[in-house]
């Protein structure tokens, strides 16, 4: 049971106002004499001060809230363990959410952290479309929004992402080098502004090489490792020829390297793979995976300068900062 200023008064014979002026170090409005039997009476019945009360009667929670699609793949508890690191240091708590790729879910959670009135939130989307008018409702109630890594366009609301179109130009072009000619585009859903971005820059860097578009390398698959290994084990059984696949994440192109291994054909040999969005986790398996790798850190500070920007002035126009990724080469390619 907790101990509230109300049984400190009770036990001391005080009023509720005089006890809160003495826990406060109210020497101005108390004797020495009252703050010394309050703050000792406090400690000797375990009193602890509702911080979340104090922070709302001074109209801030100080929480921020922090959104995920998933956390299957690293890139997510990474940003998280960053992020919370640096409001941390800014005096800020964190209030951790997941969507688990579901937008009934992500609804919910905006009602959760809106229940919780976080100062602030940042977010990473699991639909680019279904949730806006939640988005903007937030917003409206200046809730601060910041989008990071899969943001969504039109909004007033300042984002982080990756330069996706510049990081498929750069992992195509290194295939194309290494003489792949029919490259396998593994698209993510459609409603990730991400994978529209990315299938965008496939078609141009293949006109930019003369390479003709096959519709039937593009393949519409789902985020994990069973849809990657079973979108191209359907790919083999239908006998278009293909010598390298580009995924959209490292639990895809895993799933893809098991279903070429479990056919006979070698990786790289046969078929490069490469990922657009890799980990540590593509430099531990065998063999490790050519990847697009985001800087989370740098991804983490710029989501919480904005975000600590915009609680600090809500007025603030919004800001989009794109960051650059690097390709990683590695065995498979």
């Amino acid at each position: 049971m907790y101990v509230t200023i109300k049984d400190i008064a009770e036990k001391l014979g005080l009023s509720k106002s005089t006890v809160s002026r003495a826990l406060s170090g109210d020497y101005l409005n108390v004797s020495q004499e009252t703050v010394d039997r309050v703050v000792e009476a406090a400690a000797r019945m375990g009193y602890k001060r509702n911080e979340l009360a104090v922070n709302l009667r001074k109209r801030k929670s100080m929480a921020v809230g922090i959104l995920v699609p998933e956390l299957q793949t690293a890139f997510y508890s990474r940003f998280i363990a960053e992020a919370q690191s640096l409001l941390q240091k800014n005096g800020y708590r964190t209030i951790i959410a997941l969507s688990n790729e579901d937008t009934t879910w992500e609804k919910s959670s905006f009602g959760l952290l809106s229940d919780y009135r976080v100062d602030g939130i940042l977010i990473s989307v699991c639909h680019n479309r279904a949730n806006i008018e939640d988005y903007s409702d937030l917003n409206g109630k200046q809730i601060p929004l910041v989008f990071f890594d899969r943001t969504i366009e039109d909004l007033p609301c300042s984002s982080v992402r990756s330069d996706e179109q510049k990081a498929v130009l750069s992992l195509m072009d290194h295939l194309i080098a290494r003489g792949r000619r029919r490259i396998v585009h593994m698209a993510g859903p459609d409603y990730i502004r991400n994978a529209s971005d990315r299938y965008v820059a496939y078609q141009s860097v293949l006109t930019q090489h003369g390479l003709a578009f096959d519709p039937e390398l593009v393949v519409k698959a789902g985020l994990y490792r069973p849809d990657g290994f079973r979108e191209i084990s359907s790919l083999l059984r239908s006998g278009l020829f293909f010598d390298a696949v580009v995924c959209f994440n490292e639990m895809q192109a895993l799933g893809c390297i098991e279903a070429l291994q479990a056919a006979g054909i070698r990786v790289p040999e046969d078929v490069s793979v490469a990922s657009m969005y890799g980990t540590e986790v593509s430099s531990l398996v065998h063999p490790s995976i050519t990847s697009i790798e985001k800087s989370v850190l740098r991804m983490a500070e710029e989501a919480v300068r904005l975000i600590l920007r915009q609680i600090a002035n809500p007025m603030a126009p919004p800001s989009e900062v794109v960051i650059p990724s690097d390709v990683v080469i590695r065995e498979s390619s």
